[in-house]
């Protein structure tokens, strides 16, 4: 009988613990989430903005997550898109990273990143260099030989014009004493349109995250000939650019922001929701299987980051020539 006493004052305590964290628990902040991936499926945007929405749903806190793309001009017609009907909203999220802000300078955009807001870095990846397996280009001398005897003839296939990757081949041109004039950079709005471009041999080289390529790669379709990393990438067998004597190093950084014209509530409860996100396992699984790091960097510390990114990039491609007169 006590025993039966004890079981039920201990069920009537656990229940109204229960029922009183229940009641003061918050209501839900946001949702549903809607994240625009400014660029076609397969690409790294994609891959991040799905694996976002993976690891929100995971987390719990948000009953609808929905990904949209819109691809093309280094992600500033999907900018332009977000800025012009989302402001004020919420629950919207925009993946971008260092790609945009190459593309915004190049082609001197309208819009820019100035008109959203800031929630967080996400990752960062650097990218690797790739051949066809047919082709007669072996590694890095043998690309920078042909390049350097006929710039026209090495067309370079990666992200959009200004991004990344683009920035990569004038950091190539210019490390190699090749007039970054005569670059035949050959843009593509997706990782998927790229990846086909370069399997069926209509560009030269290609350039994109590893994992983009990881596949084709390991089915020896593709030939890994460098990465664009300052010291080889941990379990990747590749080259370095230093290593075969090209003087170049970059990475590129994924991130997420928020609408224009939010308040600061709002601009809580979505960093709360990204930061619940990432560290979630689903996220943390997407780090491992894409190979990405982890360079998540949330709030004030990503809008220091981003301000001095885009002076940094403003200034390669100006030195570099690439921006629209």
């Amino acid at each position: 009988m006590k025993a039966g006493k004890h079981s039920l004052s201990r069920w009537l305590l656990t229940s109204v613990t229960a029922l009183g964290f229940i009641a003061s628990a918050p209501a839900l902040a946001v949702d549903a989430v809607k994240i625009l991936v400014p660029a076609n499926p397969g690409g790294g945007w994609d891959q991040t903005g799905r694996a976002l929405q993976a690891a929100v749903q995971q987390a719990g806190d948000v009953k609808k997550v929905q990904v949209d793309n819109k691809g093309g001009a280094a992600g500033t017609i999907g900018l332009a898109q977000f800025v012009n009907s989302a402001k004020g909203d919420g629950g919207a999220m925009l993946i971008g990273g260092s790609v945009m802000v190459g593309g915004i300078a190049l082609n001197k955009s309208p819009v820019n990143l100035s008109q959203v807001t800031p929630i967080a870095r996400l990752t960062g990846e650097y990218d690797v260099l790739v051949v066809p397996a047919s082709s007669p280009i072996k590694s890095v001398k043998d690309l920078i030989a042909q390049f350097k005897a006929n710039p026209g003839s090495v067309s370079w296939g990666g992200g959009s014009a200004g991004g990344t990757d683009h920035i990569i081949v004038a950091m190539i041109a210019q490390a190699t004493g090749v007039d970054v004039g005569k670059i035949n950079y050959i843009p593509f709005a997706g990782g998927g349109e790229a990846q086909a471009a370069i399997m069926g041999g209509h560009v030269t080289v290609g350039l994109s995250g590893y994992n983009e390529f990881a596949g084709q790669i390991e089915a020896k379709k593709l030939r890994p000939i460098a990465v664009t990393s300052g010291k080889r990438l941990p379990g990747i067998e590749v080259p370095t650019l230093k290593e075969e004597g090209v003087d170049v190093e970059l990475s590129n950084w994924r991130a997420v922001f928020a609408a224009p014209g939010i308040n600061d509530q709002q601009k809580k409860d979505l960093m709360m929701v990204v930061d619940k996100a990432v560290r979630s396992k689903s996220w943390q699984d997407a780090l491992a299987k894409n190979g990405w790091s982890d360079a998540y960097l949330p709030g004030d510390a990503f809008k220091t980051y981003l301000d001095s990114e885009i002076t940094k990039t403003e200034k390669i491609i100006s030195s570099l020539g690439l921006a629209k007169k």
